[in-house]
């Protein structure tokens, strides 16, 4: 549950940071990247339930950032006046995939990380 706090937090700042750095990323009002960070927190946390143990860190936010790239392209379509370029979405989800490393490798050494069903 601690990973989910985290990407509830993580996440939105991410998207808003991604929104004043790069120009292929215009959202009309400020509550849009909030919206569109908790979303991918919520998916983010889902693939690390599903994915992330100590071997499959990298892997893990390798996934993460293709997911976060569909995630962030599609989902700013619905948006009113949001303007988000597939490039846009691609830096976006490579600043998410920075941040995603560090929180999956102190996910693991804290052991925080719970083991999948599917992967056993």
């Amino acid at each position: 549950m601690t990973g989910l706090f985290v990407k509830l937090i993580v996440c939105p700042i991410t998207v808003i940071i991604a929104w004043m750095l790069f120009p292929n990323v215009d959202f009309a009002f400020w509550y849009q990247p909030i919206i569109l960070g908790v979303i991918l927190a919520g998916a983010g946390h889902l693939m690390e339930m599903l994915l992330l143990n100590k071997n499959t860190v990298l892997f893990s936010t390798f996934m993460d950032v293709v997911a976060s790239v569909i995630i962030v392209y599609y989902v700013s379509i619905f948006f009113t006046n949001t303007i988000v370029t597939f490039w846009g979405a691609l830096l976006t989800s490579l600043l998410l995939g920075v941040t995603e490393i560090v929180q999956h490798r102190w996910l693991v050494q804290e052991r925080k990380t719970k083991s999948s069903p599917i992967l056993k």
